[in-house]
């Protein structure tokens, strides 16, 4: 407690301390002062030295000006500087003598305090330069160039009221105004003649030129105001929107209503660089709101580096040469879309040979293997793999592609029947090459990824989803929750560690950031087995001796369901139809019982590689599932000029475009589709048709869709004058974004969770699965577990 009743000093002690402390205080002020003194006293003796050392040299300089050698010939334009020399001696010699004089220091000096400003008029110099310049100019008849009037007059009409409100363009007038005459009238003598080509008169009028233009970019752009303000909230809070459902069109809308009323500012600045103003009149109020704010920032200089989770420095290849790292979730000799596919877009990105492309591919334990290769197939080395994937896929597409494959840690979940990798995937591409990322499934390679952020350690990351999860999770049990829960979880990880997303069809769910575009082509062999069987045909030869068949991993969630109930309701109206069905799955028994006890007309076989010669002659390819995202089998069946019977569902929109696609909507439809196809003979492919099913052109839409074809050919995405408007603001317009903000703080606490065993346990991931297994490291040669994640306690 506060005693405020203390007992005080008497007041001799008080005033004993207080006159010791003047006394202190006034000692120091004098020492301070004597030092001050000292150190004027020595400036004003080096002053001194240097006035009269300069005077000497400026006498010795106008002595032997003005005489020249005996019998020396010099040429003109030193005789024109003779005479200049002289001319201004006297005035020169004036002004040194005022301001070296003592008086003009003493007067300096004692107005010299910590506010004052020392001001020194020049007007004297300026002067005499000036009049001694255009007394030489007058003498002589030189005429200005005609570009550097009219850049002059145009700079003079746009700048010259700003110029007259503010003293200090007085001097850059007055200089500029001279020169031109001076570069007028040099133009026809000798004497200036080299001297107006002088890279110091060039120099002069690119500096004048920066300074005006440099004064021109700096207007004043009018300030943010509230509206706009919002507007951008609202624009910034879009992904919030969309998250609870809001309809797009409703905060467009309101976007529109808060900018609308200044049109007439959003592009202000931006106005200054165009050479036409309807050059934007087209752009969305969006785009214009963005550029409006980005113009505020430049002009205050603002230049944004980094945000609160998100980190900028990116990595640059030391052979400047692009690199491609292709991430995918499953490998060959599993024959399944994520293991083939990924391996041709590899081969086929690398056949440019513009990038260097590397292909990451999972690992598994002899135990997993097992569980997952076909034919009891398994390797005890990474080596022995990449020579079975390399072999397979020389095989196929004719040529020898130059690409890198690389392993990370996976494990095999029974539950899922999924690989999901184990420890932190981007560790295993090299800093020094982690430039493009492609994530092949990225809402499967990061539901348990508990590592740096992809978008961190890369310069662009682009995901291709490759399968619809939520139809396959909602046929399971209490499959609706577990389908709204893993809905959110796939938006919030492709939206925290992607920059772009590719969906192959419309039958995902609608993604962040994502676009529709089948990236996806097909086999080479295939398309060879379509021009062989055309070939025939043209020769008369009956190209196609089997009827109808199925092919497909032999799960309900595959088309299986659908098929059954589609031929157990109109087995009466397919009286005679036979379907052959191949296929190897976890379902295999369940299938082939329920069709036994329907009494169906179908074939059980062993399923096959969908090259294999037994199923060339087949004439028709039956298809039903709705599961899948773009069906592998159904664009093989077309390259090899078969019939497809598929539902009309938007997993199939790609293949509407195709003669031979018979689509259905009713199970009528697909009655009469059977029937149709069973009748006739499917239409021979056209060149175009045939392109647009190969890799070379899924290549291409990939390049386009994911924009890679800029990043990779390092081009300008905009033209002209946009593009120099666009560098001009680059790092202005880089400012820190809701959305950003969002994403890094979405991609922190997706790392906090799923660093946590219990939480990672509770949503069904393997135990264990946070860091790779000491097997792992074995096969691999990776540090031990220990090691490479120690774990610190008392």
């Amino acid at each position: 407690m506060l005693n405020l009743g203390a007992e005080r000093p008497p007041p001799q002690l008080a005033t004993g301390t207080a006159e010791k402390a003047l006394s202190f205080l006034s000692k120091g002020w004098r020492e301070v002062r004597d030092s001050a003194d000292a150190d004027l006293q020595l400036m004003r003796q080096r002053a001194n030295s240097f006035k009269n050392l300069a005077d000497r040299e400026l006498e010795h300089f106008l002595n032997s000006a003005a005489i020249p050698p005996s019998g020396a010939a010099l040429p003109s334009p030193s005789i024109a500087e003779f005479e200049l020399v002289k001319r201004i001696q006297p005035k020169l010699s004036a002004i040194r003598r005022a301001y070296s004089s003592p008086e003009f220091g003493r007067r300096v000096l004692e107005k010299w305090s910590p506010k004052a400003t020392i001001r020194i008029d020049l007007s004297a110099i300026k002067n005499a330069i000036v009049s001694e310049v255009d007394e030489v100019g007058a003498a002589l008849d030189l005429s200005w160039d005609e570009d550097q009037t009219k850049e002059n007059s145009r700079w003079e009409e746009g700048r010259g009221g700003i110029i007259e409100q503010g003293k200090g363009w007085e001097p850059i007038r007055i200089l500029k105004t001279r020169l031109k005459e001076f570069e007028r009238k040099s133009q026809s003598t000798e004497i200036f003649g080299t001297f107006k080509s002088s890279e110091f008169i060039e120099k002069v009028k690119l500096s004048l030129q920066s300074i005006c233009k440099e004064t021109e970019e700096s207007m004043d752009v009018p300030p943010l105001d509230i509206p706009e303000l919002l507007a951008h909230l609202v624009k910034q809070s879009w992904p919030l929107f969309d998250h609870l459902g809001v309809r797009r069109d409703i905060y467009v809308k309101m976007v529109e209503t808060l900018c609308s009323r200044h049109r007439d500012q959003v592009m202000y600045h931006h106005s200054l660089y165009a050479k036409e103003e309807s050059l934007y009149e087209n752009e969305k109020i969006s785009d214009e709101l963005d550029l409006r704010i980005a113009s505020v920032l430049h002009n205050t200089g603002h230049h944004y580096e980094g945000g609160f989770w998100t980190s900028f420095v990116k990595n640059e290849s030391a052979d400047k040469k692009h690199h491609v790292a292709i991430v995918t979730t499953a490998s060959l000799p599993w024959m399944t879309g994520t293991a083939v596919n990924p391996l041709f877009r590899a081969a086929y990105l690398a056949k440019s040979a513009k990038q260097a492309v590397t292909l990451v591919v999972p690992w598994l334990c002899k135990s997993d293997q097992e569980l997952v290769y076909p034919n009891n197939l398994s390797f005890s080395s990474p080596e022995a793999q990449e020579a079975y994937i390399r072999n397979w896929l020389e095989e196929r597409v004719g040529f020898k592609a130059d690409f890198k494959i690389s392993f990370y840690p996976g494990k095999f979940s029974k539950e899922r029947r999924s690989i999901i990798p184990a420890g932190d995937t981007s560790q295993f591409i090299p800093s020094k090459e982690a430039d493009i990322a492609i994530l092949e499934e990225p809402e499967h390679l990061n539901w348990y990824h508990h590592g740096k952020r992809w978008t961190d350690k890369f310069n662009h990351v682009v995901g291709i989803v490759h399968t619809n999860y939520l139809e396959y999770i909602k046929r399971e049990k209490n499959g609706a929750i577990q389908a709204f829960l893993v809905k959110h979880i796939n938006n919030m990880v492709t939206r925290a560690y992607c920059h772009k997303v590719l969906r192959l069809s419309a039958a995902t769910q609608d993604l962040p950031k994502s676009v529709i575009c089948n990236v996806h082509g097909v086999n080479p062999k295939f398309l060879r087995i379509g021009e062989k069987v055309a070939a025939e045909r043209v020769h008369g030869q009956q190209a196609f001796s089997k009827g109808a068949y199925f092919l497909g991993k032999m799960v309900w969630a595959k088309g299986y369901r659908e098929l059954i109930d589609l031929l157990a309701k109109h087995k009466s109206d397919l009286e005679g139809f036979k379907l052959d069905v191949y296929g190897n799955g976890e379902d295999s028994q369940e299938v082939q019982s329920v069709a036994k006890k329907l009494d169906l007309n179908l074939n059980f076989l062993r399923g096959r590689d969908h090259a294999d010669d037994s199923l060339h002659e087949y004439k028709v390819f039956v298809n039903p599932s709705i599961s899948d995202v773009l069906c592998t089998a159904t664009a093989e069946a077309l390259a090899m000029g078969k019939f497809v019977i598929c539902a009309d569902h938007p997993s199939n929109e790609f293949f509407r475009a195709f003669p031979n696609c018979l689509t259905y909507k009713t199970s009528e439809d697909f009655v009469s589709r059977v029937k149709e196809a069973m009748a006739s003979d499917p239409q021979p492919l056209t060149p175009e048709q045939r392109h647009n099913l190969s890799w070379e052109a899924a290549t291409h839409r990939f390049m386009e869709y994911s924009e890679l074809d800029k990043i990779l050919s390092n081009e300008e995405p905009m033209n002209g004058d946009k593009a120099i408007y666009s560098r001009k603001i680059k790092k202005s317009m880089s400012m820190p974004s809701l959305s950003d903000v969002v994403d890094g703080g979405l991609a922190f606490a997706h790392y906090c969770f799923t660093g946590n065993e219990i939480l990672r346990l509770t949503t069904g991931a393997i135990p264990g699965s946070r860091d790779y297994s000491k097997q792992h490291s074995v096969d691999l040669r990776l540090l031990p577990p220990q090691v490479q994640n120690p774990v610190y306690g008392w």
